[in-house]
């Protein structure tokens, strides 16, 4: 099936007089015939649903969709996108390892990176991701076990070369993690371009409507996980009765590894009514990203134009830095979101935002209705300076999300807050 079916019609099958909608099984339980099923089902040697933590039908029916988007072998949905960071990426690493990153990525993940990851023993070097192949190998070690980047970093727009970061994670025999939440897989599909795991927040464009916080994991199944450095996937995990992760689930290993180990124990559980908002959301996603990449690159051409504005990232515009690469990764769009700065810095920003009246001033990004944010101030505030310029964020720009309103009335709010810097 193409994407827009598959938005429709993937995870979820009716049964003759079944609900044509996904349903919600708002259940923390199930009923069972016998203990030696139940049994089963503690060893993984059944399929099924036991306690929702783990797993539930509504959540599973939005798993197996996305992970149909994606090009994946299984899915793991989570209560948060930074729940998914930090999920995909401790299931490979424990103290004393380090991963690769690239330096322009989310405030809160570079955050959980930097601080929280680091409490845990957990090390990361930050690399630009323009940088040479040279460079970025540089910043190997012999105990780094994963790299990390955004396809359409947030808040910068940089575009994240795949081929370039998953040729290096390869050839040192680790894999290539892929937040892929700007774009959403009918912009792009990473694992196409050699990328083993994907992340999103599904809170931003796979939800749509700012009504509930949620991540998913997606597992490619192309990564050797038996090459010598993932012992835990090849030795017996003693907390399931000795199972082996790539001989009992083959090319589910990550997945399964993630969802009966790390979930079971860090309990990022999202609900049955989330995964139902979820899905509605993905319903509408190949039309809703349409127009978002329409509406952006219009408003984009218009604020490049005008002499307010000091200078402009979208990726789909003419002479942009990184149009090669949005041409070769996202040939359809590249989202609804833009990076800007209007003249007079901070406080020419600042006025900027203040006077806009369509467009509203929120904490969010990628959704339905125009909104827009001050990162420095907001959402990458507890950054250092260094970190804000290491990640390209400078004090004055502006993230924009482009919503799917009329393009005439987002562009007239935006013309009449200029006039007022």
């Amino acid at each position: 099936m193409k994407i827009e079916t598959q938005c429709l019609h993937e995870g979820y099958i009716p049964g003759n007089g079944g609900a044509r909608v996904v349903p919600i099984y708002q259940s923390t339980t199930y009923k069972f015939d016998s203990t030696e099923h139940v049994k089963g089902l503690f060893d993984l040697t059944e399929e099924g649903h036991f306690y929702s933590r783990l797993s539930n039908p509504t959540v599973e029916a939005v798993e197996k969709k996305i992970a149909a988007m994606e090009g994946g072998v299984g899915a793991l949905m989570t209560s948060s996108g930074q729940a998914a960071s930090f999920i995909a990426l401790l299931n490979i690493l424990k103290c004393g390892d380090h991963f690769v990153s690239a330096a322009s990525i989310y405030g809160g993940t570079l955050n959980l990176f930097s601080v929280t990851m680091k409490r845990m023993g957990i090390e990361v070097t930050y690399v630009d991701g323009d940088a040479t192949e040279e460079e970025i190998q540089a910043a190997i070690k012999e105990n780094t076990r994963a790299l990390f980047g955004e396809t359409l970093s947030n808040p910068t727009m940089s575009v994240f070369d795949i081929e370039k970061f998953a040729r290096i994670a390869h050839k040192n025999q680790i894999p290539l993690i892929v937040d892929n939440t700007f774009a959403t897989p009918v912009l792009c599909r990473p694992i196409e371009f050699g990328a083993d795991i994907v992340t999103h927040s599904t809170t931003k464009y796979m939800d749509g409507h700012a009504v509930s916080v949620g991540g998913v994991i997606v597992d490619s199944g192309n990564f050797d996980w038996t090459n010598g450095k993932f012992p835990e996937f090849t030795q017996p995990d003693e907390s399931y009765h000795g199972v082996v992760y790539t001989r009992d689930f083959g090319k589910s290993a990550y997945i399964v590894k993630a969802r009966v180990q790390m979930m079971r124990d860090l309990g990022c559980t999202p609900s049955p009514q989330t995964a139902f908002y979820v899905n509605l959301g993905l319903e509408t996603l190949p039309m809703r990203i349409k127009t978002h990449c329409e509406n952006a690159k219009k408003a984009a051409e218009y604020l490049l134009a005008h002499d307010k504005v000091e200078w402009v990232n979208y990726p789909a515009l003419e002479g942009d830095k990184y149009k090669t690469l949005a041409e070769k990764y996202l040939p359809q769009g590249c989202s609804g979101v833009i990076a800007f700065s209007v003249k007079g810095g901070r406080e020419g920003g600042i006025k900027f935002i203040d006077s806009l009246k369509l467009i509203s001033l929120q904490v969010h990004v990628a959704d339905i209705r125009s909104c827009v944010l001050h990162p420095a101030s907001s959402t990458h505030r507890q950054l250092s300076d260094e970190q804000l310029k290491n990640a390209g964020i400078t004090p004055g720009l502006i993230r924009l999300s482009v919503g799917c309103e009329n393009i005439e009335d987002i562009i007239s709010d935006i013309e009449q807050a200029l006039s007022k810097v």
